[in-house]
């Protein structure tokens, strides 16, 4: 009984053993069901396809009224429409945490200028390098500033200001004017910058 028990084992185990894809020396793994699309065809980016796609590149542009995740929809508006961004409203509700993250943004990409105290005196104005002091923005003049005439001036530039466009995406620039208002106005300067539209919701603080 034990010596049929012994060679079923070496029977079963022998089997095993052969079943297995041992590399080299078995590189037959068998028949693959639909291999065309368990092996797909691979393209290099930036090539063409051999028109597979209307015009045989690999790479495609997005559908066009594309918008990426996390970004909000265009407003249309050009650098010369000064009185609409004027009347350009905040469309988010922003959160107090919203506001603080608005404070961190302002001390980073602001803050080298106008100072984290918004007085105009910041480490540049300071150390010599400007000969015209930057904006104070608790100055007068600023603080009737609307929302839309600051977000004006981030994305595209003030004076010796440049743009800010590209180091603040949209929801970023309404936080650090949120937090601006806040500073320039007091709770009600802040409440006035974070109204928005009843179908606006808010979204993660960026970390």
């Amino acid at each position: 009984m034990k010596k049929q028990y012994f060679i079923t084992a070496i029977v079963a185990g022998a089997t095993l053993i052969s079943a297995c894809n041992s590399g080299y020396t078995r590189r037959d793994p068998g028949r693959t069901y639909a291999p065309d699309m368990t092996y797909s065809r691979a393209y290099d980016a930036y090539t063409r396809n051999n028109g597979i796609t209307p015009d045989s590149m690999v790479s495609q542009p997005p559908v066009s009224g594309t918008i990426a995740r996390g970004q909000a929809l265009p407003h249309h508006l050009k650098e010369e429409d000064t009185t609409a961004y004027k009347a350009l409203t905040n469309p988010y509700v922003l959160s107090e945490a919203d506001i603080d993250e608005g404070r961190r943004l302002f001390d980073i990409h602001c803050g080298i200028c106008h100072g984290t105290e918004l007085d105009g005196n910041g480490p540049l104005y300071a150390s010599g390098k400007f000969a015209a002091m930057p904006a104070n923005l608790k100055d007068p003049k600023f603080v009737a500033y609307t929302g839309g005439q600051i977000y004006h001036a981030i994305i595209y530039g003030k004076n010796m200001m440049g743009s800010y466009a590209s180091q603040l995406d949209e929801h970023q620039r309404w936080k650090v004017i949120a937090y601006i208002k806040k500073v320039q106005g007091g709770d009600a300067g802040a409440s006035a910058e974070t109204a928005a539209a009843p179908a606006a919701e808010s979204t993660p603080s960026e970390s």
